[in-house]
């Protein structure tokens, strides 16, 4: 079995123009060199998998070269390498000391590297001050850290201090997608782009999780097999959330969640990757800021069509709902409904209940085709504008007063404008029962000035079509107004329908809705002329209010041996 050699050590950036996404620090030190300007004391800090160790391996190696050494030369005599995690003890330092006054055996400089620096002790960092404050000619410090802030002050002010940045993800994409060319591995540009984003800034991660993913799928590299080896959520889970949100299907929705749950996944990831992906789609509604979506160009032309269909106060309405979940996540006892509830809440957001429902109408149009009836449009008179007053009433001054030569102009009439009435907002409770009232106003007046049928219909005629018009407010979820319309049977005299109710609560309940039940009910029996009358029966609200006592004697008549078990065990009603 040949010996594997893993991407990151295979691929290690040999000189400055092979480091990835650290342009500004490789230029600042190839200058150093050039101009003999370079610090004795140089500090690299910045995240894991930047490039802190490879630079400082490429600066040792390129301080001691005076171009006639071969490709092949390391200068291993000249370079030390010191894990501090693991030598951070003062006779550590003590040893190193000692070596420092040694010359080099080849080369100009010896580069000592001390990484992980932040891993020595007090001790040791004091043993340290004076050599690294003056240290011998021939001698170079490079320390390197992740973490700056665990180094003492007076360490800091002796070295020049380096900040690496965070690897960009198109940086550690181009870069990835280099070393497939020169495996010969053929990868989507998606799925090395989810691997970018999956390393978060460090470029070792990336191409650990590369070899991983090569190790798992092979030379063909998807997006599919990117998703299933690594566990990440895939864009086209996000991308289905949010098109059943914009439908408003619950449903699914909340299906699709429990899919995703099965398959592994957090809730807590789900909901933080929804809000992002909320907040691309806002990116993508604006041209000017479109640079920052971070995605393949597969993957953003779906952005952009997703951004037209959601409008940008849905995403920002969106985008709070669901950080302000990924906040009570962690604190919730029930984390599984706090989600359910915020999906509830985000497919809810552009529900519009009267919108989808509004089907009332008085007389279908079907009506006026089967009677021949052309609708005649009717344009309303213009007002007569007066735009010259002085001269109209010069002209009736003169008409009333011919002889006169002297011209007598008239006071113009006052003009009296029409106090404008006060607008009730369209959500107020007030203009809700206006509303209602002026449909039923509407209603009667298109009765009366039209010469609608007015069909005979019976009694039993009537309650079948009630009974059906229950049924339907049944289905639609009204099952107050159902059980209020059950309480009594209607009766007819005329055309009029009469009905009795126990309180008043119910009388208004059924008049708020009458104009879809006499629609209805018109429209069933033919009979235009029909009307609702309500009145209020007290006598029937005392039948509906039963003692225990009363409990038990219709249950005797139904089983006189209820009243014989309660004998036998003396039990009391």
């Amino acid at each position: 079995m040949e010996h594997f050699v893993v991407s990151a050590r295979k691929y290690r950036p040999q000189t400055f123009k092979d480091v990835v996404g650290q342009q500004a620090i490789t230029n600042t030190l190839l200058n150093a060199i050039d101009n003999n300007h370079l610090a004795q004391a140089l500090l690299f800090t910045g995240p894991r998998g930047v490039g802190k160790t490879t630079c400082a391996r490429i600066l040792a190696k390129m301080i001691n070269s005076d171009g006639t050494e071969t490709n092949d030369e390391d200068f291993a005599f000249n370079i030390f390498e010191l894990d501090a995690a693991s030598n951070n003890s003062v006779d550590d330092i003590r040893s190193l000391t000692d070596q420092v006054r040694i010359p080099p055996q080849v080369g100009k400089y010896k580069v000592y590297i001390i990484d992980e620096v932040h891993m020595l002790s007090q001790a040791a960092f004091n043993a340290f001050l004076k050599t690294l404050e003056e240290p011998p000619n021939h001698c170079i410090f490079i320390l390197a850290t992740t973490e700056k802030h665990k180094i003492i002050p007076t360490i800091l002010s002796r070295c020049q201090i380096f900040d690496f940045k965070r690897i960009t993800v198109k940086d550690a994409k181009d870069y990835l997608k280099y070393i497939a060319e020169e495996q010969g591995i053929t990868a989507d540009d998606d799925a090395l782009h989810i691997i970018a984003q999956k390393a978060d800034g460090a470029m070792r991660d990336a191409l650990s999780i590369f070899d991983r993913v090569v190790s798992f799928s092979g030379k063909n590299l998807t997006r599919q097999a990117v998703t299933e080896n690594l566990n990440v959520l895939d864009y086209e889970t996000y991308f289905t959330s949010t098109d059943l949100i914009l439908e408003n299907k619950i449903p699914e929705l909340l299906l699709q969640f429990n899919n995703t749950l099965s398959k592994g996944f957090d809730g807590h990831h789900y909901i933080a990757g929804l809000a992002s992906h909320f907040r691309d789609l806002l990116v993508s509604k604006t041209p000017e800021t479109i640079e920052l979506l971070e995605v393949g160009e597969q993957t953003k032309a779906k952005y952009l069509e997703q951004s037209k269909k959601a409008s940008q106060q849905f995403l920002l309405q969106g985008i709070n709902l669901a950080n302000d979940c990924d906040l009570k996540y962690k604190t919730s006892k029930n984390q599984r409904l706090l989600i359910e509830l915020c999906l509830m809440q985000l497919a809810s957001i552009t529900f519009d209940g009267e919108k989808k429902n509004s089907r009332h109408y008085i007389i279908p149009a079907s009506y006026f085709k089967k009677k021949g009836i052309t609708p005649i449009s009717v344009t309303p008179p213009k007002p007569t504008v007066t735009t010259n007053l002085k001269e109209e009433h010069l002209t009736n001054n003169k008409a009333s007063n011919p002889n006169s030569t002297a011209f007598q102009v008239n006071e113009p009439p006052k003009i009296i404008l029409k106090k404008e009435t006060k607008r009730a907002s369209g959500l107020s409770l007030s203009s809700i029962r206006a509303k209602k009232e002026h449909l039923i106003k509407q209603m009667d007046v298109v009765i009366e000035d039209e010469d609608l049928p007015k069909e005979d219909f019976t009694e039993e005629a009537l309650i079948n079509v009630w009974n059906a018009f229950i049924e339907i407010i049944r289905k639609k979820g009204k099952h107050n107004l159902a059980s209020i319309l059950s309480i009594d049977i209607p009766k007819v005299k005329g055309t009029t329908v009469y009905l009795e109710f126990p309180n008043a609560t119910n009388k208004v309940e059924v008049e708020r809705n009458q104009y879809d039940l006499l629609s209805y009910v018109r429209k069933s029996l033919n009979n235009y002329d029909i009307s609702l009358s309500i009145s209020i029966n007290d006598v029937m609200e005392k039948k509906y209010v039963y003692t225990s006592a009363d409990k038990f004697e219709k249950l005797k008549e139904k089983n006189p041996y209820i009243d014989l078990l309660r004998k036998t065990f003396d039990l009391d009603v």
